[in-house]
């Protein structure tokens, strides 16, 4: 077990190598030069947008396809990915995913422009949209390999990604800590539920999405807060330790024996995979649910897709993980994962309450993120196959794996996500940058126009 999981280990390190992350950061930097820093200027704009009703053509609301979009993002890299990252990079880590996420909201704005600008119809009248679409109708059909490359990965990382083994491990660990339940109970009742939603397909997803995605951010953010302003005396050193860390090795807890020296690559590569991982921005996910978007504009959609960025990796990540480190479990114990979120809210807050939040968050958010990537998985492989016929045999499959998923260790399934989320950001990448004078074009055209 030890060697596969080395194996995982190495090529984790190989995938989200300097090449990977330097592709992430360079089209994040290209369109932010590009579109004079839109990201930033844009935001409130954005903001806006989400509240206000747009008709058009699509299968849901823009509200709608966003509470997807961040129910397949907020999710355990908002929590469990967190501390993991600061485990293995230590506090450094969270810087990096900062910059992945600013670099990151004008990348998914992109994202988002180009799979409303590319979406089509399938042959059940339901939109088709994302990467695999805007790099074959965008690029031209010389590429369409690089589009079913983006559409297999999407299938893989749906089963053996982000869409089942850390969310399911994630709710069964951490369920089981605070209450006491059998895991297998946890499991059993984890895979009913998510069949019951994803058998209704994407109105039935996004309906769910639309109800548990803003009750339980704002619960777990007025948790996190509170927490903060408990230890708020420590919060300018453990923002000093994590801009440090980030430019130095910094020495972190490595279990009861003593230090590790991690290095500043590490801490990089760790946070740059774990953002991407939170947020999905490059990663060629969320387009695919931004494309049935009910809009008139690709521009508009583009500027809602990007907000999710800013919920998750800006807001939800920054507080976990300054609870965290505030907390000094870094240096002190040799918690991972879930374990030591809900060990560092508990520090902050009264009566087993961080327990609770913790818990709560992970159970409603990893379900959030479950049913979301079921339905990316779905649109990947109705391209690869032309169809609609294998989509029943793909959810019977999905949910297979979801009932295995409690049964796995936390550390290689980390190391598989990671591997699954660089195979599909990389086609992803390369058709954003190949489709950047469209973004660009647009952009202006609507600006100019545009409110």
């Amino acid at each position: 077990m030890n060697d596969w999981v080395d194996v995982l280990r190495q090529i984790q390190a190989f995938v989200w190598g300097p090449p990977t992350m330097l592709l992430l950061l360079a089209t994040g930097a290209y369109f932010t030069v590009r579109l004079r820093l839109l990201q930033f200027t844009r935001l409130p704009m954005a903001l806006r947008y989400i509240f206000e009703k747009e008709d058009g053509e699509g299968d849901v609301s823009a509200f709608a396809s966003l509470c997807t979009a961040l129910a397949a993002t907020i999710g355990t890299g908002s929590i469990v990915g967190v501390a993991t990252a600061l485990r293995v990079g230590g506090p450094g880590a969270l810087f990096w995913m900062w910059v992945s996420g600013l670099l990151g909201m004008v990348t998914k704005y992109a994202e988002g422009l180009l799979a409303i600008k590319y979406r089509t119809v399938d042959e059940n009248g339901q939109i088709a949209g994302g990467p695999m679409y805007y790099i074959q109708h965008g690029l031209g059909d010389r590429w369409k390999w690089l589009a079913k490359l983006f559409a297999f990965f999407g299938v893989f990382t749906a089963l053996l990604g982000c869409g089942t083994f850390p969310q399911v491990n994630a709710i069964t660990e951490s369920t089981s800590a605070a209450f006491g339940i059998p895991i297998p109970l946890i499991g059993a009742a984890v895979t009913i539920a998510v069949a019951a939603v994803i058998l209704g397909g994407l109105k039935s997803i996004s309906q769910v999405a639309e109800f548990i995605v803003p009750f339980m951010a704002i619960f777990y953010v007025i948790g996190s807060v509170i927490a903060l302003v408990v230890t708020a005396d420590a919060i300018p050193a453990s923002l000093a330790l994590i801009v440090e860390s980030a430019f130095s090795p910094s020495a972190v807890a490595g279990g009861a024996g003593g230090t590790v020296m991690i290095s500043v690559m590490t801490a990089m590569r760790t946070g740059i995979a774990r953002g991407v991982y939170t947020n999905e921005a490059g990663l060629g996910s969320s387009p695919i649910v931004s494309a049935a978007a009910k809009t008139k504009s690709c521009v508009r959609q583009g500027l809602i897709s990007m907000t999710s960025v800013f919920f998750t990796t800006i807001i939800i990540c920054t507080m976990t993980g300054l609870v965290i480190i505030a907390s000094g479990l870094l240096e002190t114990s040799a918690l991972d994962g879930g374990l030591l979120s809900n060990a560092a809210y508990n520090m902050h807050l009264p009566w087993n309450t961080g327990l609770y939040i913790v818990t709560a968050g992970l159970m409603f958010f990893s379900f959030t993120t479950i049913i979301g990537w079921n339905y990316y998985g779905e649109r990947c492989l109705v391209y690869l196959t032309d169809g609609v016929k294998f989509i029943m045999p793909y959810k019977i499959v999905f949910l297979a794996f979801v009932a295995v998923s409690p049964y796995l260790s936390i550390r290689p399934i980390w190391y598989l996500a990671d591997i699954t989320n660089a195979c599909m950001a990389f086609p992803n990448l390369v058709g954003l940058l190949g489709l950047s004078s469209v973004v660009i074009s647009e952009t202006k055209a609507y600006f100019g126009h545009g409110s």
